[in-house]
């Protein structure tokens, strides 16, 4: 009886590979903390697992969740986040993309007639971090959960932020590169419209503080003698 064990970014890259298993014996159980205990043991190169979030299918769960024979497990280390018209803007639209992505052609898409105010954040890759040259990013998503995840914090936001207020109303665009990222491209751009400028500067500054926090995006940044997954410390 086995367990399918999915490995991301930096956890990926120590292994050398992108699935590992684990044995389950008959009769016997195993949560989450006990499979990451377990792989600590059996594969030392992947460091500490403390920090890492378990996933079964498309959410987050604790440690404490029970393990089933023939389930697969997702070991995601800490992250570094279709287009819509206008009913989907109102729910909030989050894409990804491999390609550059562009202020202008975003700016375009959240704005109405109705908003007063437009808010863009871009997140540029800089040639400098901690005092070393970056050469260019690299990024990696977990697309069916950052997706997920994505829609949960357009929802939080539109809650938080809107208040049920007509004149908070929010349209919000969520763009993430994905792949290679050249110094001084955008590696990610959040864009939010509303008929005032408070909601919309409180509702980026929400997104971008968020994303980064729960979306399963990676960043490696990659330097003349090696490279580092930020956020993930073995």
């Amino acid at each position: 009886m086995r367990i399918r064990v999915r490995l991301f970014a930096g956890l990926r890259e120590r292994a050398g590979r992108e699935e590992l298993e684990l044995e389950l014996e008959p009769g016997g159980t195993l949560d989450v903390a006990g499979a990451k205990r377990r792989l600590e043991q059996q594969h030392p190169e992947l460091g500490p697992l403390g920090g890492v979030r378990g996933v079964l299918g498309t959410g987050y769960v604790d440690d404490s969740t029970p393990l089933v024979a023939g389930c697969e497990l997702s070991l995601l280390p800490p992250v570094s986040g279709g287009s819509g018209g206008d009913e989907a803007l109102r729910e909030g639209v989050f894409e990804l993309s491999a390609a550059a992505l562009s202020a202008a052609r975003a700016l375009a898409r959240v704005e109405h007639p109705s908003c007063g105010a437009v808010v863009l954040f871009s997140g540029n890759a800089r040639e400098k971090n901690h005092d070393k040259d970056v050469v260019r990013l690299d990024y990696e998503a977990f697309e069916a959960m950052a997706a997920s995840e994505m829609r949960t914090l357009f929802a939080r936001c539109r809650a938080e932020v809107e208040l049920g207020e007509p004149t908070r109303a929010l349209r919000m665009l969520v763009q993430h590169r994905t792949g290679t990222v050249a110094i001084g491209e955008a590696a990610v751009l959040v864009c939010v419209a509303s008929p005032h400028r408070d909601a919309a500067f409180v509702a980026a500054r929400f997104l971008i503080d968020e994303l980064k926090k729960n979306v399963p995006l990676w960043k490696k940044e990659v330097y003349a003698d090696g490279h580092e997954w930020l956020g993930d410390r073995p």
